[in-house]
């Protein structure tokens, strides 16, 4: 398999760049990282350059470009089936896709109101239908995947795998903005939090200085 290229956007900011970026690198698979800046007025002409979606991140391979983290994910667990980029019991791993996906696609209300920030989240007080809406569905499901799995470890499904990469920036969310969590949950995020590769991501967004003017 020819060498993997992650194309991503400012690690203070593009939370789906990290969902892929974590999941190569707490599974060491080898990859260049091409960042390019977001919010300038050259950046979608810079994605462009890698995919017509005109978004990151975006994953090249060979002769092959795959955007869309879940597609990435998919397409790196395809590539690499020795490892467990999803749970090896078919029930589990069916699990684990439902949860990914609803991560994926839902949500949007938390997204717009606790923005991926790690250099300034700005308080909130919590008290809106939609947002408490979402958090209380995450926090149920991830207590009760907790509650349930079948392998030893502290992630959702035992060991790290594709799903604890889709939830890392949530993990980061609630941390910043000091979401209230039960005993569970919260024991859930801070494994997160200390996973080598998010450190790592989230002492360089804090440190990252985005260009000023066109580029």
């Amino acid at each position: 398999m020819p060498g993997y290229r992650l194309i991503i956007g400012d690690r203070n900011l593009s939370s789906w760049s990290l969902r892929a970026w974590l999941l190569l690198r707490q599974f060491g698979l080898p990859f260049e990282e091409v960042l390019i800046h977001l919010d300038q007025p050259d950046t979608r002409r810079k994605i462009l350059d890698y995919s017509a979606a005109g978004r990151v991140p975006v994953l090249v391979a060979g002769d092959q470009t795959i955007w869309d983290s879940l597609a990435i994910t998919e397409f790196v667990a395809e590539q690499h089936p020795e490892l467990a980029i999803w749970p090896r019991d078919a029930k589990q791993r069916a699990r684990a896709r439902v949860m990914a996906a609803e991560m994926h696609a839902g949500f949007q209300t938390l997204r717009e109101e606790l923005s991926f920030n790690v250099q300034a989240p700005a308080p909130h007080p919590l008290r809106g239908e939609g947002l408490n809406a979402d958090i209380t569905r995450i926090r149920e499901m991830w207590r009760r995947q907790l509650d349930d799995k079948q392998a030893p470890g502290d992630f959702l499904f035992g060991s790290f795998c594709a799903v604890d990469a889709m939830y890392a920036p949530v993990a980061v969310r609630f941390h910043l903005y000091k979401v209230p969590l039960d005993a569970t949950c919260r024991a859930y995020m801070d494994v997160v939090l200390q996973l080598p590769g998010l450190r790592t991501w989230l002492a360089d967004a804090a440190a990252e200085v985005a260009p000023s003017g066109s580029g």
